[in-house]
């Protein structure tokens, strides 16, 4: 215990001044990509074409993601600070799309104190391997595949969903998320009753409508969903102490210029894990600073993927379970692989 005193210690004086936010950056952030954003949405509908209207789309859907992805910051209230502005702003972006931010902000809360040592994780997309054992057929399949039906099939709607079920299962151990489906149901009938009523009022097609959403919703969920595997998938293990296990139990990326400020930092998500607090500008300092912690303390350094295309890639290719009885230090990613070979054999 004495050890682990001591790498906490040392972990906390590391990042102790990278709490400073300055909220022009997370502003900047948020204006930048919405602003490109609709300049997009706008070419798409100035098109007569339908066909071209949605080819303008897919890049307006890509955009919409990482700007999207500024609402996970507003959750942590680290988009600028402001927590009235962090609060506000993810809030119309979000119910565009149907996506239960409200919802979302109380279960992510769960899944910070939970990832890694609670099976309720709301957040968890790894299944156990008694989870698979006790599965139907048609479950097993898809835990053998599951990469490429949620990244490809399911999408955004399959997140979506997910969120509302979870939020529905957990509303009792966690009463605000009643109050946040109330407000998420009210905004996103409100929000999209307004757009239907102009396009109705504008005489434009309210076909075209549910095809641009259609092919924005296609687009934006394999950019979450692959985000949403790639952080924690195949890395499940409860260590001793919960802020140390973050570093191990998430996971970071490398990635080219400048897609670490489209994705907030997030690719330092073992960083963001351990330290929330720190805005996303400061978490390649942070990132340093910790590993630098790790070795000094003689322990295992963090994980770090190969970037989210390469990563996903890999990953797809060997699904994993969470084997509990096996020692918590040993990886499982290879566990479904063994599991599926026993049966053949």
């Amino acid at each position: 215990m004495a050890n682990i005193d001591r790498l906490l210690k040392d972990l906390r004086t590391a990042t102790q001044d990278l709490y400073q936010m300055n909220p022009w950056l997370g502003l900047l952030r948020f204006g930048v990509l919405g602003v490109s954003c609709l300049a997009f949405v706008g070419l798409a509908w100035s098109r007569e074409s339908l066909v071209v209207s949605l080819a303008w789309t897919f890049p307006a859907g890509l955009i919409y993601a990482f700007w999207l992805i500024c609402s996970h910051d507003a959750v942590h209230h680290t988009l600028t600070g402001w927590v009235w502005f962090d609060e506000l702003s993810a809030r119309p972006i979000s119910w565009l799309m149907l996506w239960p931010v409200g919802i979302y902000s109380e279960l992510h809360r769960l899944h910070h104190s939970w990832n890694g040592r609670d099976l309720r994780d709301p957040e968890r997309v790894q299944w156990t391997l008694e989870e698979y054992r006790q599965a139907s057929l048609w479950q097993q399949w898809y835990v053998r595949y599951q990469w490429f039906v949620d990244l490809l099939l399911l999408g955004g709607i399959g997140l979506i969903l997910k969120t509302w079920v979870r939020g529905f299962q957990l509303r009792s151990v966690y009463p605000r998320l009643t109050r946040q489906m109330f407000l998420d149901s009210c905004g996103m009938v409100l929000m999209q009753g307004s757009l239907v009523a102009t396009i109705l009022l504008t005489h434009q097609s309210l076909l075209h409508y549910i095809l641009f959403w259609l092919v924005l919703e296609r687009t934006i969920g394999v950019v979450m969903q692959t985000r949403d595997y790639l952080e924690h998938y195949g890395l499940w293990r409860n260590g001793n102490c919960h802020q140390v296990n973050q570093l191990y139990t998430s996971r970071n990326l490398r990635v080219p210029p400048g897609c670490g400020w489209l994705v907030g930092g997030l690719h330092y998500h073992a960083v963001h894990h351990a330290f929330p607090g720190i805005p996303y500008n400061q978490l390649a300092t942070a990132f340093q600073r910790v590993q630098a912690v790790l070795v000094a303390h003689n322990c295992e350094a963090m994980v770090v993927g190969d970037g989210y295309v390469r990563e996903a890639l890999k990953l797809a290719q060997h699904p994993a379970l969470i084997d509990r009885n096996r020692d918590s230090t040993m990886s499982q990613s290879a566990t479904l692989d063994a599991l599926l070979i026993q049966e053949m054999g």
